[in-house]
C-alpha cells in the first residue's frame, strides 16, 4: 500500500504535511516527500540528480526500485497518517458487562456486580467478548492491547482471527498460602504459553501478571516473579489503585506501599506494565523510573469509579514510561482510546491548576510508541522506515479540524476516534470506511448481547 501525499506525525509527534509511505511485507519500507514511483522510473535506483530546487529523490528502504509494487494507493489529500495506538490495560471480555455495574463505589461495583457476573461467563462467552472489543479497538484505531483476564486462550483465539496484536495474561485471585504450581492456573499458564506465546508472527504474546497486591500472596507473587524470569516474559499487575488498597498494603507488610512490597520481592526485575498507580508517593516514583516500569494510566476508569488521579505529570518529570489505557468496559465504557489521550492530556491541567501539565506530544508518545514498547514491541509505534506497520488513517476535512493551526494540537483535543477511517495492523487493514474485513461484526454484537442477557438472567 502507498499512502500519497499525506499529513504525517512524524518520529518527533509533529505534523509534516505532502508525505509518502510506503508499506511492503507489513513493514513500514519509505517515508519521505517525494513520490517514490518516481525513483523507481529513474532507473534500477541509479543516482538521478535533482532539478534545482526539489528535494532529493530516497529510494524504498529495502525494495528493488525498478520492480516494486506498492499495491494499492490511498489519496492522502485531507487525511493525516499516524502510529496506531496501543492500550496497555484491558480486560477485554468485559465489553459483556458494558452498562452494568454503575455508578457504585469500588469494593461494592467488584463484589456486588463484577465478580458474581464474571463467575458465570465460560469461554466461548470470554471469545465472543474479546471478538467485540477487537472490533471496537480496530475502528479507533487501536491495533493492540495487554489484557489480563479468565480464559485468556479464548481470548487469544478471538485475536487470532481479528488480525490484531495482543499481550494476554490470565487472571488469578490467591488467597492461599501454598506454591504458584498447586494453583490450576500454574498448569493453565503454562499451556497458554506453549501454544500462543509468540504466535501468528508474534502477534500474541503471553505476559505473567499478578491481579494486585490485596488479591495474591507473597508466596505466589515471588513464585510468578521467578517464572517470569526464567521464562523471560513480562508482567502485568494493578498497582496502587486506591488509597484503601495503600494503606491495607502498608498494615500487612510493615510499612511498605504497593510498589515498595513489590520492589523487595523483586518484581521490578522483569520487564512490567502497572496499571493505574494513583496513589504512589515520590519514593514510589522514583522506583519506577529506576526500574523502567511502564505505568498505564487509565483516566476515564479511574475518574468514574472515583479513584483519583495519577500524578502523570510528576511522572513524565521523574522520567516514568507512562502510557496509556482503557480498563474494562464495566468502569470506562468504550474501547475509544482517542478519548482516554484527551482526558490524559486535559485533566491534569484542572487537577494540578497547572495549564502546561502533560503536552500533546508527551500524550500522544504514550498512546502510541511507549505503549508499544510496554509490550515488548520494540519495532512498532512510530511511522518511521524499518518499523511495523502499525497505522491508523483521519479524516482531518471535518469542521473540528479547522482550522489547523497546529495540526498535532489539533490530533489531541479536537480529533475523535470517529475520524479514523482506515486502521492496519503490520500493514493489514482491520478497518476501512465503516468495513471489518477480518470480522463478522453483526454476530458478534448478537452473541455478546445474548450472551449478557442470558448471564444476567441466571444471577
Amino acid at each position: 500500500m502507498l499512502f500519497a501525499d499525506v499529513s504525517v506525525l512524524d518520529e518527533h509527534f509533529a505534523v509534516k504535511p505532502h508525505q509518502w509511505v510506503a508499506v511492503q511485507g507489513g513493514v513500514i519500507t519509505y517515508v519521505g516527500d517525494s513520490d517514490p514511483r518516481g525513483a523507481m522510473a529513474a532507473g534500477c535506483g541509479a543516482a538521478t540528480a535533482p532539478a534545482e530546487g526539489d528535494s532529493p529523490v530516497t529510494p524504498p528502504l529495502g525494495a528493488a526500485p525498478a520492480t516494486a509494487d506498492f499495491g494499492e494507493v490511498v489519496d492522502g489529500a485531507g487525511r493525516l497518517l499516524m502510529p496506531a495506538l496501543y492500550n496497555t490495560h484491558a480486560h477485554s471480555p468485559m465489553t459483556l458487562l458494558r452498562g452494568y455495574a454503575e455508578n457504585l463505589p469500588l469494593d461494592r461495583w467488584l463484589n456486588e456486580k463484577c465478580f458474581p457476573f464474571e463467575a458465570k461467563m465460560t469461554g466461548d462467552d470470554c471469545y465472543w467478548g474479546t471478538l467485540l472489543a477487537c472490533a471496537e479497538m480496530a475502528r479507533f484505531g487501536v491495533v493492540s492491547f495487554s489484557d489480563m483476564y479468565y480464559h485468556a486462550d479464548r481470548s487469544a483465539q478471538a485475536v487470532l482471527e481479528s488480525g490484531m496484536k495482543a499481550n494476554l495474561s490470565g487472571a488469578l485471585v490467591a488467597f492461599e498460602d501454598k506454591p504458584f504450581s498447586d494453583y490450576p492456573e500454574y498448569a493453565f499458564m503454562e499451556q497458554l504459553g506453549n501454544e500462543w506465546n509468540g504466535a501468528a508472527d508474534g502477534r500474541i504474546r503471553v505476559d505473567y501478571n499478578l491481579h494486585s497486591e490485596y488479591l495474591t500472596n507473597e508466596t505466589v507473587a515471588r513464585d510468578i516473579v521467578a517464572l517470569a524470569k526464567e521464562k523471560g516474559l513480562r508482567m502485568h499487575i494493578h498497582l496502587s489503585e486506591t488509597a484503601k488498597e495503600v494503606e491495607e498494603c502498608r498494615g500487612r507488610h510493615g510499612g511498605m506501599s504497593p510498589v515498595a512490597y513489590f520492589e523487595a520481592i523483586g518484581l521490578f526485575e522483569v520487564p512490567t506494565t502497572a496499571a493505574h498507580c494513583v496513589w504512589v508517593d515520590e519514593a514510589d516514583m522514583d522506583i519506577l523510573a529506576q526500574r523502567g516500569v511502564f505505568v498505564a494510566n487509565n483516566p476515564a476508569s479511574n475518574l468514574k469509579l472515583g479513584i483519583g488521579f495519577a500524578p502523570i505529570p510528576r511522572m513524565f518529570e521523574k522520567g516514568v514510561n507512562v502510557c496509556l489505557g482503557s480498563d474494562g468496559m464495566a468502569s470506562n465504557n468504550n474501547h475509544n482510546l482517542f478519548h482516554d489521550m484527551y482526558l490524559q492530556a486535559m485533566v491534569y491541567k484542572g487537577a494540578t491548576l497547572d495549564p502546561t501539565a502533560v503536552t500533546p506530544q508527551q500524550a500522544l508518545r504514550a498512546a502510541t510508541r511507549t505503549g508499544a514498547l510496554s509490550q515488548g514491541r520494540d519495532d512498532c509505534g512510530l511511522v518511521r522506515e524499518g518499523m511495523r506497520a502499525d497505522l491508523c488513517l483521519l479524516d482531518v476535512t471535518g469542521p473540528s479540524w479547522c482550522p489547523a493551526t497546529d495540526m498535532a494540537c489539533n490530533l489531541v483535543y479536537a480529533g475523535h476516534g470517529s475520524d479514523v477511517v482506515m486502521t492496519l495492523c503490520d500493514g493489514q487493514v482491520l478497518y476501512a470506511q465503516g468495513n471489518f474485513p477480518t470480522i463478522d461484526l453483526e454476530r458478534a454484537k448478537a452473541e455478546c448481547a445474548a450472551r449478557t442477557k442470558r448471564i444476567l438472567g441466571e444471577l
